[in-house]
């Protein structure tokens, strides 16, 4: 009896550490890999979108929620119009509507860095995003 209580405990204890061995695996393997977090993954869809909407590659009905602060009337003469940031809404709902595209597009748009909003292309904006993003 004492001899399958043993091989028992170490059975348990090989499991645990092969389960902690391929948990600590796949840490290295998404920074190995350069995946983003969920969180992170989000933004990086949303200004993936943006950057579509701005250059014309996305439906209309997107692209018009992206406005420029350079075309909104009242704001013509500010620093962020010639910056080339967004317009974003105010929101009026506090649970939901700050999830809204029109609202978290411009807002998480207007704080990447310059050199990252000023690709020329898809594949570099794709390239600076990321590599901003996973710092």
């Amino acid at each position: 009896m004492r001899n399958q209580s043993s091989f028992s405990e170490v059975t348990v204890s090989y499991f645990r550490d092969a389960r902690m061995l391929w948990f600590f695996r796949q840490i290295n393997l998404h920074n190995e890999l350069h995946w983003l977090d969920v969180p992170q993954r989000v933004i990086f869809k949303l200004c993936m979108t943006v950057y579509k909407c701005l250059h014309g590659f996305a439906t209309q009905y997107l692209a018009e929620l992206c406005e420029s602060v350079a075309d909104v009337p009242g704001r013509r003469h500010l620093r962020s119009a010639s910056r080339g940031l967004l317009n974003y809404p105010r929101y009026n709902l506090s649970n939901y509507g700050w999830r809204a595209f029109s609202h978290a597009g411009p807002y998480y748009w207007n704080f990447r860095p310059y050199n990252v909003r000023d690709s020329v292309s898809i594949t570099s904006f794709k390239r600076a995003l990321k590599t901003f993003l996973f710092r």
